[in-house]
């Protein structure tokens, strides 16, 4: 099934999915917000570049767009999966809390912000290029995947990594020793135990964009954790 979202808003093109079943592509997007959110079901090709908050609050639905896509990608995402076949900007999976975001390319700043997990519950973020700063600020639970597979010379997350960082994990593929991560945290070389943690992550990555499997895994990778649950424990009177 084809839908035309030239010319249409928001609330008209989520009318025009939800009662929908199987496989829908959309066309003609072009920066409308707040597609498919909250959705359960449904499996959704985006053709164009859709606005602000894709699959927010996604509840277990499909949604893969073939090009670009803006801000809040997966902003307070609960389950479902996202995969992007180009670049996406800030706060991508803000708040996110269960479910898979996959992009091939590069995102803005403050990627995994908020991210959090609880139970079986427990998100992941890939990001097939690099990340711009802030990266997994305030992360409080869930993984983050930043393989850095685009030689533009610059390094693979920019500045104030892991900022706030009080759970969850962060993995990068690089030794990171160009990387200034805060007090707080601690970066260490990723071990056999955690590359088997990622294995399955990094080969629907693979699947998802048509990588090389082995070419992608055959590096360093380094693994951010915080040091504490409580990292703001000192600011308050009573411990």
């Amino acid at each position: 099934m084809i839908i035309d979202a030239q010319g249409a808003s928001h609330k008209e093109i989520n009318e025009r999915l939800r009662p929908t079943e199987g496989a829908v592509t959309l066309t003609g997007c072009c920066g409308q917000r707040f597609i498919a959110a909250g959705f359960s079901k449904g499996d959704i090709t985006i053709e164009g570049v859709p606005g602000n908050a894709l699959g927010a609050y996604l509840n277990g639905a499909q949604i893969t767009v073939c090009g670009n896509a803006q801000d809040a990608v997966g902003d307070t995402m609960n389950g479902g999966k996202i995969v992007v076949h180009g670049n996406i900007g800030d706060a991508a999976g803000y708040a996110m809390r269960g479910g898979e975001i996959y992009v091939k390319g590069n995102a803005g700043y403050r990627a995994g912000i908020h991210m959090k997990e609880y139970k079986e519950k427990r998100p992941v973020l890939v990001i097939g290029g690099k990340c711009g700063s802030f990266l997994g600020e305030y992360q409080a639970g869930g993984i983050i995947i930043v393989l850095g597979l685009c030689d533009d010379g610059k390094k693979i997350v920019s500045n104030f990594p892991c900022t706030g960082m009080h759970g969850g994990k962060v993995y990068l593929r690089s030794d990171a020793e160009d990387i200034v991560f805060p007090s707080g945290v601690t970066a260490s070389p990723a071990t056999e135990e955690d590359m088997a943690e990622i294995e399955g992550y990094i080969a629907e990555y693979c699947k998802q964009f048509g990588a090389d499997i082995k070419a992608v895994t055959d590096s360093r990778f380094t693994v951010v954790v915080p040091d504490s649950k409580n990292p703001y424990k000192q600011m308050y009177v009573a411990n």
